[in-house]
Parts: structure tokens; C-alpha cells; sequence
């Protein structure tokens, strides 16, 4: 987070601006700049603080800021049209360039962030920040109390409106998860599209319009596997994950919903339905009919691994087995796998395991053979 600070700080004090373009050259650049596990931080806060607003103004609100010298544009300026329209279109801007990573990160869309941006933001800006900047002068000669008093009355009347935009239908919109090519081609749009002047400038849309198709088209898995193999999801018929859990821990599947654009909670009682199970195992069906199995106990593994396309356990399988096998071994080298039908098995020979398993699945392991990530250590 300090060099990210330093990044921006030194982009506005190059400039002598009232809207620095420097910033507009270091917010882009600062989106993929981080370390795994702060990603968001730097992908989320350096996008919103002001490339692609920078870019709005540069490219076409200078408007805003003239026109005023007309009576009808006296009279706008007067009643705060011209600020109006500007907070509403910055805000829209602002969130234009964090949904890229928002709908990465967290598989969520805020489609009404200029109606709460509309609503809070001239409480910020005449309460709330003035409060605090005065609170933090009065600090040292003990009357600051009133000043927070004061920030606390702005603070409750932005949670109000968070509060109230989010219960509106719609409020919150839910986006499947899709791979790191998209993201990086977005960020090449939004690089272009805040860095050149030129109409070339442009062709960041189009590099923006091709990562959100190749977004929405991105293949979603058929079966997920938790690092401990204790939680297990299949697509069911109705397209939607089924979910078995032989532990407590609900955290894997409430993150596997989420990125399956699914809004329901990892303790709803339907997350269960489309999945039988007994006392030595359950069993589920793809949409294209082939069965999962999670085995519970050895006796299981003996019709399983003979009807199944799929065989998942926290047990050790025995040999031979003759469908593709998720167990304990597998997931204590690769940790938590997504699998993706692509074939059928009795398309396959049968006598060669690892041809029906490279062929039927498509395999996305947490830790792939070969690949050493010092940060998942």
C-alpha cells in the first residue's frame, strides 16, 4: 500500500494542473502492480482514483467548467447544475473503471453507484470532510468532540443510503468467474484508453467490448473439489451447483456460488438438492447424465469406479479403478481442483485411464505438477 501512496502522490505533484494527467499515465500502470493476496487493493483503489475520469474530462467534460459567461449558463451554475451533472458523470467514469475488477474479484456488479454516489457525495463533501479536517486541527486543544459528532451525523446518512440503494431490485448484480486473460486485456483497453490523445484512443473500447464478450463466454466448471476434499459441487441438471459437505467449513462453498453468479448461501437447503446420498456415499448427475460419486468408505469404491465418470473421496482409491479418481492423494499434491466435462467416457477406450482422463475432463488444479508458486507454500 506505501507504493502505491508514493505512486499517486508523486503523479499529482508532477503536475500543475487542476486535474493532473499524470495520474491519468499512473493509475492504469498501477493496476496489476502488487504482490499476491494484495491484488485487489492495487487493482481497485489505483482504477478509481482517476485514470479513466482524467480521460472523461481530457476527452470531453471541459464543457462543464465553461459556458457559465451565457445567462442561461450563469443560471445552471447558480443552482449547482453544472455540478450535478459532473458528480453523476464522474461517478459513473469512477465506476466504469473498477467493474472490470470487481466483477474479477469479488463476481459482483454495482449498477447503481451514480445514484448513491449522487446521494452521498455532497454530504462528504460539506460534513463529513470538513468535519474531520477541523476535528484533527481542534484534536490538540481538547474541543474537537463536536467536529465528530458532527463527521458521525454525514457517516449515518451515507450508511443510510449505502443501505437503501442495496435493498432496491437490482441492487446487486452477479458475475460468473472468468480467467486472467480478460482482465489483462481490459486493463490493456484501459491503459490506451487513458494514455493516448489521439483517436487512436478509441481502440480501448474495442479492447474493452472483446474482454467483456470473452468475459461472459468464459466456460464455467462442471465439478469442484475443496483443498481438503471434504466439500464437493456438482452442476446438476438445472445448471445450477449441487453441493455435498462432509465437514463444517462453509467458506469454500459460499466463494464457489459467488463465482458461479449464484445468490444463494452456502446454509440454504436447496444448495443440497440434486444429490442422493446414503450412509457409504452420494451421487450426483451432470447435465449430459454422466454420475459423480463420493465415496465415504472402500466398500463404495467397487460400484462406484465401474458406473461412475467421476470418483471423489477423502480415502486413498484402490488401483484400476476405471473412472477418473479425485482422492486424498490427488488433492494433498494439487489442493483444490475445478473440472470441466468435455467428453463422454464411453467414447474412450476403457483400458487406457489416462486417454479417457485427458480426453473426458478438462483439469484446473489449485497447484498443477511442475508449477512451484512460493506464496501458495
Amino acid at each position: 500500500m506505501r507504493k502505491l501512496a508514493l505512486l499517486l502522490l508523486a503523479a499529482c505533484g508532477v503536475s500543475q494542473t487542476r486535474v493532473p494527467p499524470a495520474d491519468s499515465c499512473a493509475a492504469p500502470l498501477a493496476v496489476q502492480w502488487g504482490t499476491p493476496g494484495d491484488d485487489e487493493v492495487f487493482a481497485l483503489i489505483p482504477a478509481r482514483s482517476g485514470g479513466l475520469f482524467v480521460a472523461g474530462y481530457t476527452g470531453g467534460l471541459r464543457w462543464l467548467s465553461g459556458g457559465a459567461d451565457t445567462p442561461r449558463g450563469a443560471r445552471i451554475a447558480l443552482w449547482g447544475g453544472r455540478q450535478i451533472v459532473f458528480l453523476a458523470l464522474s461517478s459513473l467514469l469512477a465506476g466504469l473503471a473498477t467493474t472490470l475488477y470487481a466483477a474479477y474479484h469479488f463476481h459482483r456488479l454495482a449498477p447503481y453507484g451514480v445514484i448513491a454516489n449522487l446521494l452521498a457525495m455532497p454530504v462528504v463533501s460539506i460534513v463529513v470532510m470538513p468535519a474531520g479536517i477541523a476535528g484533527a486541527l481542534a484534536l490538540p486543544f481538547g474541543f474537537d468532540g463536536i467536529f465528530w459528532r458532527l463527521m458521525g451525523v454525514g457517516l449515518d446518512w451515507m450508511i443510510a443510503v449505502a443501505l437503501w440503494v442495496a435493498s432496491l431490485p437490482g441492487a446487486v448484480g452477479r458475475m460468473p468467474a472468468f480467467g486472467v486473460g480478460p482482465l489483462l486485456v481490459g486493463s490493456a483497453g484501459l491503459i490506451v484508453l487513458c494514455l493516448l490523445k489521439s483517436p487512436l484512443r478509441l481502440a480501448g473500447m474495442g479492447l474493452l467490448a472483446a474482454a467483456s464478450l470473452w468475459a461472459v463466454q468464459t466456460p464455467q466448471p462442471d465439478v469442484l473439489v475443496a483443498a481438503n476434499g471434504e466439500s464437493v459441487a456438482v452442476r446438476s441438471a438445472a445448471g445450477r451447483f449441487a453441493v455435498v459437505r462432509t465437514g463444517s467449513d462453509t467458506f469454500a462453498v459460499q466463494q464457489w456460488l459467488a463465482a458461479d453468479a449464484d445468490a444463494r448461501s452456502a446454509k440454504d437447503a436447496t444448495v443440497g438438492e440434486g444429490i442422493a446420498c446414503d450412509e457409504v456415499g452420494c451421487v450426483g448427475r451432470l447435465p449430459d447424465g454422466s454420475i459423480v460419486a463420493l465415496a465415504r468408505t472402500l466398500e463404495a469404491f467397487e460400484e462406484d469406479c465401474r458406473r461412475a465418470a467421476l470418483v471423489v473421496s477423502v480415502r486413498a482409491a484402490p488401483p484400476g479403478c476405471a473412472a477418473l479418481v479425485i482422492d486424498r492423494k490427488v488433492w494433498q499434491r494439487n489442493g483444490a481442483v475445478a473440472l470441466r466435462r468435455v467428453g463422454k467416457t464411453s467414447d474412450i477406450k476403457a483400458s487406457d485411464i489416462k486417454a479417457s482422463d485427458i480426453k473426458a475432463w478438462e483439469i484446473t488444479a489449485a497447484r498443477p505438477d511442475g508449477t512451484d508458486r512460493p506464496w501458495a507454500r
